[in-house]
């Protein structure tokens, strides 16, 4: 069976790619198109909710350009997607686990709940799968 969701596997900390996976994730989600995002290593880190914006980020010369231009922040395009599309995020259960973090303490209202690696792979399996 044809799947043509978008699965979005974010691990890097980076400011550019957390940055590009919510804008890929929000414009597919609102283009009608089903997403799904998978949070985990140095990306589990920005979704602290209690960093404030400035400490969530660290990147190169265009997370510079970033901040300075006033773009619009990752957490508030993924929060869009949620309330205008088909968007699901969810928190790597290692990650969190590796953390001694409980759901609670990410971006509140992004998050679906915890899910393992091996069972995103295989929801992934039919569609089309990006890693940042």
């Amino acid at each position: 069976m044809a799947d043509n969701g978008l699965y979005i596997l974010l691990c890097s900390g980076e400011h550019e790619k957390i940055q590009m996976a919510a804008m890929m994730a929000s414009v597919a989600a609102v283009s009608e198109r089903p997403v799904q995002v998978f949070v985990s290593m140095n990306a589990i880190f920005a979704f602290d909710k209690g960093a404030a914006a400035e400490k969530r980020y660290h990147g190169g010369a265009f997370s510079k350009l970033l901040c300075s231009q006033h773009a619009p922040d990752a957490m508030t395009l993924f929060h869009q997607g949620k309330e205008l599309g088909d968007l699901k995020m969810w928190a790597c259960s290692m990650a969190l686990d590796i953390q001694g973090w409980e759901l609670g303490r990410l971006d509140e209202g992004l998050f679906e709940g915890a899910l393992g690696l091996t069972k995103f792979l295989s929801d992934a399996e039919n569609g089309q799968f990006v890693t940042l």
